[in-house]
């Protein structure tokens, strides 16, 4: 399960089939050298999407698995 504690950088490598939702969101996250220190609230509030709707999509990505 992915939480919005998690590092960036953590469920790009733990669930790599989440770059899809990342990017659906244009949240150019992959590469980014925040991505190893941000959470993904940080990022996310960062870019101003939505918390809740991405972090939804990106446990839908992975249970999909």
């Amino acid at each position: 399960m992915i939480t919005k504690d998690m590092s960036i950088s953590q469920i790009l490598q733990e669930h790599p089939e989440t770059v899809n939702v990342f990017a659906k969101f244009n949240l150019g996250c992959i590469g980014c050298w925040a991505s190893r220190y941000e959470t993904l609230e940080q990022g996310i509030l960062a870019h101003g999407a939505d918390l809740d709707v991405v972090l939804k999509e990106l446990n839908d990505s992975i249970e999909k698995k």
